[in-house]
């Protein structure tokens, strides 16, 4: 597994977060049961950069706690076997890993978001990633019961990387 971190801004979130975004990463893996190692790029940004990516490619003019650029088109969520297909799409030349995704997180909604739901940045960054890398796994929350499955399994997956609201 290749877990590439950016940061576009100075501000850390705390001094261990590429480790916990790469634990949760490879938790969600296991979770998902994908069965290759894979590339995952994330970027650390603030308000005002995840607001002209969200506009860029969303066409939604506000700042946003995380995006996810997933590289597979899923058919069915979680059934990698699409990637077979055509392995020159998917796959990485060098080392023949997955590429899954990109995820850009914004560092202001962490912290925000840590204080209004009362647990840690930490946990906060953690969740972001879950989510994230369910949608890079071609899970989505359009209608009540996708938001329901998808929070069942970013708890489940928080809940196996040690990542609960009192962390």
């Amino acid at each position: 597994m290749s877990v590439f971190i950016e940061s576009e801004i100075d501000k850390k979130i705390c001094d261990d977060q590429d480790d916990i975004i790469r634990s949760v990463i490879a938790e969600a893996l296991i979770f998902v049961s994908c069965p290759y190692d894979c590339e995952v790029n994330v970027t650390l940004v603030d308000d005002e950069r995840i607001r002209e990516l969200n506009n860029e490619f969303r066409n939604i003019d506000s700042s946003t706690d995380v995006l996810s650029f997933p590289m597979i088109d899923f058919e069915t969520a979680g059934d990698f076997s699409v990637c077979e297909s055509d392995p020159a799409d998917y796959f990485t030349g060098e080392d023949g890993e997955l590429m899954l995704g990109d995820i850009v997180i914004s560092v202001d909604h962490v912290f925000a978001q840590a204080e209004e739901y009362g647990h840690s940045v930490k946990r906060e960054l953690a969740f972001l990633v879950a989510h994230s890398m369910l949608h890079l796994s071609g899970y989505d929350h359009i209608d009540d019961d996708e938001r329901l499955e998808m929070e069942r399994m970013q708890d489940e997956i928080l809940q196996n990387a040690g990542y609960t609201r009192d962390i």
